[in-house]
């Protein structure tokens, strides 16, 4: 059995990246902020910590102030899930690939989010069937001082299980491609049609999550 390990954002799904701009402009209107973000901008700072794209629009306001923005958008994003269910959908063949996966393998999720806003994210996808609870992990990397990453929750997946016959890795960020340090495997690097891909080492680079099959 193999074990295949996805990425949630610019992975499994498409059209957050213009969610978190829409977000993010509401909670700039509401802090009295004129700037405001365009969807150009979401596609070139997807990938990044929410604060990082406000760091950037507004570099002469103090990091606290950054964060404080940051944990604004969260708050409405789960008061206001409209605002995301607006733009999300799941990436194309996504249904077919994971049945795929799943009728031989064995497959989780790690995403760089909340956990609450996570469970969101797969049932507005549909996606729970594939990622029951143990098999899907959020690693909330916008708190300050985190540690925990996605290589920790890997590791600790694998310990006391089983050697798998190989480790599957597909996502769209560098954090992701490094999740072969952990144990060794194979990486996809996925980029939508329309974005450009990340700058790492990727054993293979695709934009049809279907090019996974030949693993299964």
């Amino acid at each position: 059995m193999k074990l295949f390990v996805w990425d949630l954002h610019g992975t499994l799904e498409q059209g957050n990246d213009k969610a978190v701009i829409d977000i993010s402009n509401e909670v700039l209107s509401a802090f009295g902020y004129e700037q405001r973000f365009g969807y150009e901008d979401g596609r070139r700072l997807y990938g990044h910590k929410w604060y990082e794209y406000f760091a950037l629009l507004l570099p002469d306001a103090p990091h606290d102030r950054h964060l404080e923005l940051q944990d604004a958008c969260f708050r409405l994003s789960e008061e206001r899930p409209e605002l995301q269910y607006h733009w999300m959908r799941p990436t194309p063949h996504v249904a077919g690939v994971l049945a795929a996966v799943a009728a031989r393998h064995e497959q989780i999720v790690i995403s760089n989010t909340r956990p609450g806003t996570l469970d969101m994210f797969l049932k507005l996808l549909e996606l729970t069937d594939y990622f029951t609870p143990g098999r899907a992990f959020a690693v909330d990397q916008h708190v300050r001082d985190v540690r925990t990453t996605k290589k920790d929750v890997l590791a600790g997946y694998l310990a006391g299980r089983p050697t798998f016959e190989e480790i599957v890795i597909i996502g769209d960020s560098v954090s992701d491609m490094r999740l072969a340090e952990v144990a060794g495997g194979t990486s996809y690097l996925f980029a939508h049609p329309d974005f450009a891909f990340r700058n790492c080492t990727a054993d293979f680079r695709i934009r049809d999550l279907r090019e996974v099959l030949q693993r299964v």
